[in-house]
């Protein structure tokens, strides 16, 4: 996997610290907002063409070892 930071920063001086896909001005959050609606990484990545395949995935996988690891068992 890539090294974080190359994934995904969060800087004051770039649209208030929201967290950005690095070296763009893409909220991570608009990645989500496409998946949710309904559309493919593919129609993300056409739209936002200066977020590389390689930085939505990896971004996408920091999400899912998030949920995994922060799951509770079932009672």
């Amino acid at each position: 996997m890539m090294d974080r930071a190359a994934i995904i920063t969060a800087d004051a001086d770039v649209l208030g610290g929201t967290p950005v896909f690095a070296g763009t001005r893409v909220p991570v959050q608009t990645l989500i907002d496409y998946l949710e609606g309904g559309d493919r990484l593919n129609d993300f990545l056409d739209d936002f063409p200066t977020v590389s395949r390689q930085q939505a995935l990896a971004a996408l996988e920091i999400a899912r070892r998030s949920l995994i690891e922060h799951a509770h068992p079932a009672r």
